[in-house]
């Protein structure tokens, strides 16, 4: 057996092989073990062929030496025996302590040959993947109790019993008694109930208990573990009883009754025996005839401790007592009498407002396993009497809600969801869902209530799914009635969001934590209202909550940081993929990527939004409203991403690799965000963008900002050496914009209006271009050349007749540039070997 597991049971012969050879089954189990200890028994027939169970020898083994040792034989342990029978019950205790005086071995030859394998995964997963192991069918060594995480649809009602010890008289014999317990499960009319004791896994379950006997002791000590798996619609009114007998080999080898002890296994009241060691009464016995009646015994105290419905006779002063442990592993039966007071609770009205406070003391573990009828419970009060439970009804959801957040019970949440939708009954829950929740968003600002609100926030998501399905019900029953009410309910608990999020704190404070919250789970919300309302009503609400959000940025940095994530959420929602509501979302998702990059914080969630901002548009790119939002983009972000790329590019790269990479990933996705918008732009939207600059100075910023981010994307190391296709694209995206700025080069920045500087960055850019590496198509495979000319044409050639057209256009300007320059003059027909700042060498073409 081992240590927090039920037992494997495996029955030998005398010569030490299973005893049911033709059944393998019963010879392993599977179980997940740290420590495995294991035991075996054997058994003695005497002369009158009556049998006893006696103990023989343990044997231990440590599974953290099995797990660090490599060899897969089969293990051969050593049989131990106790030096003093009274010590059996901790012999295994004896050997780990290596409590070397209190055992030895049973013999040179003796020992238990045991083959362990670890296997890992859930049950359906090893039987899938071992499937010779389950061939001829595996035992199910099961945990005591439920494992940490206790999975949906999970069933059991197992009653654990440990026979722990007992006090006994010699009874007016010379000598200790040799004491055998037999145990039975009895029912309510006082049969026995068959087949309800299992001794372990391995082994079929049986109609009656007998413990092993202890030679000449009045206090023996068992500690044998039992699982009873008795039926729920059994187990009210069902006992156990126990017998005592002394065996003698003498007076015919029988079996002599003297005493017995009892114990119901529930309360009148459908409260289960509590888990714990109970004393009970041993009652003076020596006829089997009078257990024949349980009516006769049941109305007898059954122990010295706890008294169970109306059993309330006074106890005998007795010196004899039996010990057991109980343990109930059940999902349909509680001990909890507060669990129980609140699922019975239209037995009693009047104790609903105390059942409700006191489910928050009541054990998670306990709430999980009935969560449907607990659910039904306080959706039942709530139908029942709004007014007076509602706000206790909530908090109570909100807790159980939250409870589900745990990761010992998130399994559950299935659960949940699964009730919700086939369930779930309250159709008039909304009403009062929705105005308790408001009443709680109305009172943010009374730091005496914030770890309450903070819990509510927290469960936002699940109390709106319930709002939903609880007007859906109502709508399919009355026909869609009272909808523009419920609509005027989500306006105002909307409008109550909007004033909580548009608050301002500074630095870190209460209200800023309650607007992380709630910013946290708001985008979980977004899909349940897209049940009740079309999406361009849903983004307008979203649009407005994410507007209200405070422009400063100097406050809590935590909240700025959810507040983008959030951003980041509802970029990727189902909400923002329909092009309906995607443009009405856009601006306030543009609006706080902006502030953001402003800033230069949080840039890698930023550019991981940009990206699927983009991501998006490419794969729409046929739809009419994606010009739309290249608009919308171009004006709002244009401008800041030239700055953010130039801001990380000319920062020093951090020196550790992992941080270096984050650098250079944050960097080609701006990158890539900045090419996949230029890629975009149509004619409308280079005119649009040129004519939107008030001043010739602002448009001079723009054009020495886009020309030096261009000069910075073909620098040799901004991209691996084996990315041509990319270096390709880039500088197709490079030489097409260019072709538009041309225009404005010529329209504003010459003449009197000449400007030296951005002539010459232009110039500078274009020079650089045509001597890239990348694109000296001589130097590539007839066939890669081949591929090149066909999709992109040689850039080369359409780069220098641009400048030849634009040095066209200075007229007289050129003799004036050279000059400033201090170079020789565009007459000498020259080309002359040049430095760019970054150490590429070019050749600067001269003019005449």
């Amino acid at each position: 057996f081992c240590l927090f597991y039920e037992r494997f049971f495996l029955r030998l012969n005398r010569n030490g092989l299973p005893k049911c050879p033709e059944k393998p089954e019963r010879h392993c189990s599977l179980f997940v073990v740290t420590v495995v200890l294991s035991a075996t028994r054997t058994t003695f027939k005497n002369a009158c062929n009556v049998q006893y169970r006696r103990p023989f020898g343990c044997a231990v083994l440590s599974i953290a030496d099995l797990l660090a040792g490599d060899s897969k034989d089969d293990l051969v342990l050593k049989v131990y025996m106790c030096n003093t029978e009274s010590d059996w019950y901790q012999i295994h205790e004896n050997i780990i302590k290596k409590l070397n005086a209190r055992y030895n071995l049973t013999g040179s030859n003796a020992g238990l040959a045991v083959s362990l394998q670890l296997l890992h995964g859930d049950i359906e997963q090893i039987r899938r993947e071992y499937t010779s192991r389950f061939t001829h069918g595996v035992s199910i060594t099961r945990k005591l109790g439920f494992s940490n995480i206790i999975m949906p649809g999970e069933m059991r009602n197992d009653l654990y019993i440990t026979v722990e010890r007992g006090e006994f008289e010699k009874g007016g014999k010379s000598v200790a008694r040799n004491v055998e317990v037999t145990m039975h499960v009895v029912d309510s009319s006082g049969q026995i109930l068959k087949d309800f004791i299992s001794f372990g896994s391995g082994e079929p379950p049986a109609s009656e208990y007998h413990s092993f006997v202890l030679y000449h002791n009045n206090c023996p000590r068992w500690a044998e573990l039992l699982k009873l798996p008795i039926p729920v619609d059994k187990f009210r009114g069902a006992h156990i009883r126990c017998e005592f007998r002394h065996c003698s080999t003498k007076e015919k080898g029988e079996k002599k009754l003297f005493g017995f002890s009892f114990m119901p296994l529930m309360q009148e009241n459908g409260r289960t025996l509590p888990d714990g060691t109970h004393e009970l009464i041993v009652h003076k016995c020596e006829e089997n005839a009078n257990l024949q009646d349980s009516g006769r015994y049941l109305k007898l105290p059954f122990s010295k401790g706890i008294s169970l419905g109306n059993n309330s006779q006074a106890v005998k002063t007795t010196k004899e007592s039996f010990w057991i442990t109980s343990f109930l592993c059940s999902t349909k039966l509680t001990q909890n009498g507060d669990m129980l007071d609140l699922l019975k609770w239209r037995t009693h009205p009047d104790k609903i407002a105390g059942c409700l406070s006191k489910l928050k003391e009541i054990d998670g573990s306990e709430i999980v396993k009935f969560l449907q009828d607990t659910l039904d419970t306080l959706f039942g009060i709530l139908d029942e009497n709004s007014q007076k439970y509602g706000s206790k009804v909530f908090d109570c959801l909100v807790h159980i809600i939250n409870l589900l957040q745990d990761s010992k019970f998130h399994h559950f949440k299935p659960v949940m969801d699964t009730y919700i939708e086939s369930h779930f009954a309250g159709a008039l829950a909304y009403r009062d869902l929705i105005k308790v929740l408001k009443w709680h968003i109305d009172r943010v600002t009374e730091v005496e209530l914030h770890d309450h609100i903070q819990e509510v926030l927290k469960a936002q998501e699940y109390i709106f799914k319930y709002i939903v399905q609880s007007r859906r019900l109502f709508s399919i029953a009355t026909g869609g009635q009272n909808e523009e009410e419920f609509r005027c309910c989500i306006q105002e608990l909307l409008m109550s969001v909007r004033f909580f999020l548009s608050q301002e704190s500074k630095g870190t404070s209460a209200l800023s934590q309650l607007q992380a919250v709630f910013l946290s789970s708001f985008p979980s919300v977004y899909s349940e209202l897209l049940k009740l309302f079309d999406v361009r009503e849903v983004a307008n609400l979203v649009h407005d909550a994410l507007g209200s959000l405070p422009t400063v940025m100097h406050g809590d940095e935590s909240l700025q940081a959810v507040k983008l994530q959030s951003i980041g959420k509802t970029v990727e929602s189902h909400l923002y993929t329909n092009p309906d509501s995607r443009c009405i979302l856009l601006p306030v998702v543009l609006h706080h990527l902006h502030m953001h990059l402003q800033e230069q914080k949080d840039l890698i969630m930023c550019a991981r939004i940009l990206s699927n901002i983009f991501c998006l548009i490419k794969k729409n790119s046929s739809e009419k409203s994606v010009l739309e939002e290249i608009d919308v983009i171009v004006n709002s972000l244009l401008d800041i991403l030239l700055r953010t790329i130039l801001e990380i590019t000319s920062r020093p790269q951090p020196s550790g690799s992992a941080l270096r990479l984050q650098f250079q990933d944050v960097t080609g996705e701006f990158v890539s965000c900045l090419l996949s918008l230029l890629r975009q732009m149509t004619d409308r939207h280079y005119q649009q963008l040129l004519d939107s600059f008030n001043t010739k100075e602002d448009l001079r910023d723009f054009l020495l900002q886009i020309f030096t981010v261009f000069r910075i994307l073909i620098r040799p190391e901004m991209f691996p050496k084996d990315w041509t296709v990319m270096r390709l694209v880039a500088n197709n995206v490079i030489i097409t914009t260019v072709l538009y700025l041309s225009d404005a080069l010529r329209k504003n920045f010459l003449n009197e209006n000449f400007d030296y500087k951005i002539w010459d960055s232009y110039f500078f850019l274009a020079v650089i271009f045509i001597n890239q590496l990348c694109l000296q198509l001589e130097m590539f495979t007839p066939s890669k050349k081949k591929k090149v000319l066909e999709k992109y044409g040689d850039m080369r050639v359409t780069m220098g007749c641009e400048i030849f057209s634009m040095w066209q256009n200075l007229g007289n300007l050129p003799i004036s540039i050279s000059s400033q320059r201090n170079e020789r003059t565009p007459s000498e027909k020259i080309k002359k070997k040049s430095t760019t700042p970054s150490g590429q060498n070019y050749y600067a073409l001269k003019y005449t």
